[in-house]
């Protein structure tokens, strides 16, 4: 059965439905749930997912966020984010995400990093002085896009495309 990649995200910067974007220029974004899932042939699980997760991004779109400090993640702490400030309706969302997950049979790609270990944050994007994109400290952030993300269309790993689109 092939695994599908897919990712579950809170756009900050407008996106469309359907869009397509390099993997190396997201648009910023919370990460809500990454993860893998298989389907029989024929069958798109992007579809059930979707649907499963209308109610919860639905019930999410609204909820007014701030961002806190800086923080690095990832390997050495190679990644630098904003943090965004716990917030029960953004807790909720991820924790409504993650059943939606494993009620289809999927695998989520970074266990630690969810239900009680989720930190929610906006990755920066580009280098100091160049075209860095990022959030700082103090920043509202209201939920408006909530999306499913396709990390790989069509097998191709360079670009991402957003499959389905929630907002306000």
């Amino acid at each position: 059965m092939p695994l599908r990649n897919l990712i579950f995200v809170a756009f900050v910067e407008p996106v469309a439905g359907g869009q397509v974007f390099p993997r190396s220029d997201w648009p910023l974004h919370i990460t809500l749930v990454r993860f893998d899932v298989g389907a029989p042939a024929g069958a798109d699980p992007a579809v059930s997912v979707g649907a499963l997760a209308e109610a919860p991004a639905r019930a999410a779109l609204g909820a007014g966020l701030r961002v806190g400090e800086d923080a690095a993640f990832g390997r050495n702490g190679s990644v630098p984010v904003s943090l965004v400030d716990p917030h029960p309706a953004l807790q909720s969302l991820h924790e409504e995400l993650v059943q939606v997950v494993a009620g289809v049979g999927g695998r989520i790609l970074t266990p630690r990093h969810t239900l009680s270990g989720y930190r929610p944050h906006v990755s920066h994007h580009g280098a100091p002085g160049a075209g860095l994109k990022r959030l700082n400290q103090g920043d509202a952030v209201v939920l408006e896009r909530i999306a499913l993300v396709d990390m790989a269309p069509g097998g191709d790993h360079t670009i991402r495309r957003v499959l389905r689109l929630w907002s306000r």
